[in-house]
C-alpha cells in the first residue's frame, strides 16, 4: 500500500513549491495577464460600442438617403409637371396665334376678292358702256329704215363684236 499513498516528505515538498510557483505567478504573471484580459475585454467592449455606433450611423444615412430620394422624386415629379405645363400653354398659344394668324389671311383674302370683283365688276360696266355707245354709235350713223335692215346689222355687230 505503500505505492499508492505518498509520503509526507513528498507531500510537503509539493505543497512548498505549489506555495512557492503560487507566490511566484501571483507577483509577476497574474497581474499581466488580468490587465491583459482586461485590455482585450476593454477593446471588445469598444468594438461592440464602435459597432453600435457604427450600425445607428448607418441607420441615420438610410433614412437620410431615403428622404433625399423622395425629396428628389417629388422635385423631379414637379419639374416633370411644370414641363407638361409650359409646353402645354406653349402649344395652346401656337394654336391661338396661328388661328389668329388664319382668320387674318382669310379676311385679307377675303378683302383682295372683294376688291377684285369690284375691279372686275367695274371693267364690265365700262365694257358694256363701251359696247352700248359704240352700238349706238353705229345705230346712229346708219339711217335704220327697215326691219330686215336693221336685223342685218345686229347680225353684222355680233359678228364684228369678239366676246372675252
Amino acid at each position: 500500500m505503500e505505492l499508492l499513498t505518498p509520503g509526507t516528505g513528498l507531500l510537503f515538498w509539493q505543497a512548498v513549491v505549489f506555495i512557492a510557483l503560487f507566490l511566484f505567478l501571483a507577483k509577476f504573471a497574474w497581474k499581466p495577464i488580468l490587465s491583459s484580459l482586461k485590455e482585450r475585454e476593454e477593446s471588445i467592449q469598444q468594438a461592440l460600442a464602435s459597432a453600435e455606433k457604427a450600425k445607428n450611423e448607418m441607420a441615420r444615412l438610410q433614412s437620410d438617403n431615403e428622404k433625399l430620394l423622395r425629396e428628389a422624386r417629388e422635385e423631379r415629379d414637379r419639374i416633370i409637371r411644370e414641363a407638361r405645363d409650359a409646353s402645354n400653354k406653349l402649344i395652346d398659344q401656337a394654336q391661338s396665334e396661328a388661328k389668329k394668324s388664319a382668320d387674318r389671311m382669310l379676311e385679307d383674302a377675303k378683302a383682295v376678292i372683294q376688291t377684285e370683283k369690284q375691279a372686275a365688276l367695274r371693267d364690265v360696266k365700262a365694257q358694256v358702256a363701251m359696247f352700248s355707245i359704240e352700238i349706238a354709235e353705229k345705230l346712229i350713223r346708219k339711217n335704220l329704215s327697215s326691219d330686215k335692215a336693221q336685223k342685218d346689222l345686229v347680225e353684222e355687230f355680233i359678228k364684228e363684236t369678239k366676246l372675252n
